[in-house]
């Protein structure tokens, strides 16, 4: 495997005829489906400047990037960072990759339940998440509704509300 950049967070690499990304201090990633006992989907909305448009998305963070952490710990510290929710129960559900062709990194994707709302969320730093609670009933118009406006949407909201539908 050769490096063919190095930088603070990332590195490029080339393997074989593949040119990828790999995380510098780890791999792994938590994402969390989580809804609250009045029925409001916990989503986060952020500025990414890789597809220079905002974006949203179910609340998730590095695993370990502060140090030794279990996924479900990561889980929990990351749902209250972002979205002020702490959760007494956080269930793993599976892991995948992210995006096979261009990263290493994998995604541990987890059940919050029991939320309690502790803060307003959105975030450490310099973050700037916006804290959306959306109502079940009402997801799929407000979403139609983000991508009208030009926002876009992680497709894996789609498979965190399939799991909140049939898994909660």
């Amino acid at each position: 495997m050769e490096t063919l950049y190095e930088g603070k967070f990332l590195t490029m690499v080339r393997n074989g005829r593949w040119e990828y990304c790999e995380r510098v201090n780890n791999t792994a990633a938590a994402m969390i489906f989580a809804c609250t006992p009045e029925d409001e989907v916990l989503l986060v909305e952020e500025y990414r400047p890789p597809i220079g448009s905002q974006s949203i998305c179910f609340p998730a963070g590095l695993i370990g990037d502060s140090g030794p952490e279990s996924g479900a710990v990561a889980a929990k510290r990351e749902l209250l960072e972002e979205t002020g929710y702490e959760a007494a129960e956080m269930r793993y559900l599976f892991t995948g990759p992210s995006s096979p062709g261009l990263t290493s990194e994998t995604v541990a994707f987890y059940l919050a339940t029991g939320l309690v709302q502790k803060s307003a969320g959105g975030g450490v730093d310099e973050e700037n998440i916006i804290v959306h609670k959306v109502p079940m009933a009402g997801i799929d118009a407000w979403l139609t509704e983000q991508m009208a406006a030009g926002k876009s949407i992680d497709p894996r909201v789609y498979t965190g509300l399939y799991f909140l539908k049939t898994h909660a």
